[in-house]
């Protein structure tokens, strides 16, 4: 992932969707969502958003209608971030100049992003030689195979590597977009998003959870779920996990377990990502103080505030208010 400063220089202005012979209807329609709607009545930022395809007309989807594509591959010469749905051809081998025009948009700075097997495109046009993939875990394999020198990982929903960030399947399209909004715009403006798409702002753990397992043999005496909700309004409390196993009604170690298979990470982790993005909003909507946001984010104190943000955001609290600040 990128270093922070580096994130903060970046805008993102013009969003093309770029299509081949085929669409995937649903994984266009995410792209479709976040970018290609005015939301400026919720104080949502708004983008120039177009479709291209290698030849523009009407293009039939996976899902029995068509769209009508205006534009060609040229609407990518000046895009700030491209966007990869799902791409239906994989049999088919992808036309040189779709290739080069990937290739010239991540040369002269442009992100990529992808949904499901929108992977195989950067990954054909060598943008993630040496770098981190995801795709949807039936098609990992396939990736890893074509493409020996890209690094895949089916068990996570999404990770920015270089120019290209790759999400799983057709859902985690919508979670890699929010995080591409909260490193852009910040965290109150993705979770502001995030209600209006109503989904979740931040959806724990990975693909890996989704995957066919068997059913569990009972339920355990406390729902996780509700659990998870009771912590996020007690963050300012010190929570340990002996505790948390306490109010599970679980022993420390089953409850790290059943944790950690719920939410594809520890306790500790978990609890503390809620804790730096929690703190992210109030620093960009309160006047509260460094050591009160830490306080009330459950750090105790301003250094260790400080501390977990510099190791995990690249930067000081107050330069991230200073980048994401919005009025109260």
């Amino acid at each position: 992932m990128r270093e922070f400063p580096a994130i903060l220089a970046f805008v993102i202005r013009r969003v093309v969707a770029v299509v081949g012979d085929r669409v995937a209807a649903f994984e266009l329609g995410i792209a479709c969502q976040v970018f290609g709607l005015d939301r400026t009545d919720d104080g949502l930022p708004v983008h120039d958003f177009a479709v291209c395809a290698p030849e523009p007309g009407v293009i039939p989807t996976t899902s029995g209608f068509a769209v009508q594509v205006e534009h060609g591959l040229d609407r990518l010469a000046d895009a700030d971030l491209v966007v990869v749905p799902a791409w239906p051809q994989l049999d088919a081998p992808v036309a040189e100049p779709l290739l080069a025009a990937l290739r010239e948009a991540a040369g002269r700075g442009a992100r990529v992003l992808t949904v499901c097997t929108g992977a195989f495109l950067p990954a054909a046009a060598g943008l993630l030689d040496g770098r981190r993939a995801t795709t949807h875990w039936q098609f990992a394999e396939l990736l890893a195979r074509r493409h020996p020198r890209v690094s895949v990982d089916p068990a996570i929903l999404y990770v920015e590597d270089g120019p290209v960030l790759s999400s799983a399947g057709a859902a985690a399209g919508i979670d890699a977009c929010l995080h591409l909004m909260r490193l852009e715009y910040g965290a109150a403006t993705a979770n502001a998003l995030a209600r209006r798409l109503v989904v979740p702002a931040h959806r724990a753990g990975g693909q890996a959870q989704y995957v066919e397992a068997p059913v569990p043999p009972q339920r355990t005496p406390y729902e996780l779920s509700e659990l998870l909700d009771w912590i996020l309004e007690h963050l300012d409390r010190p929570l340990t996990v002996e505790a948390l196993a306490a109010r599970a009604a679980m022993s420390p170690r089953t409850f790290a377990r059943r944790f950690k298979a719920l939410t594809g990470t520890t306790p500790h982790r978990w609890l503390l990502e809620r804790r730096l993005r929690f703190a992210e909003e109030l620093l960009e909507t309160t006047d509260l103080g460094v050591d009160a946001v830490a306080v009330r984010a459950g750090f105790g104190g301003a250094d260790t505030l400080r501390h977990h943000f510099a190791a995990r955001r690249g930067v000081a609290p107050a330069v991230y208010r200073r980048a994401f600040r919005r009025t109260p």
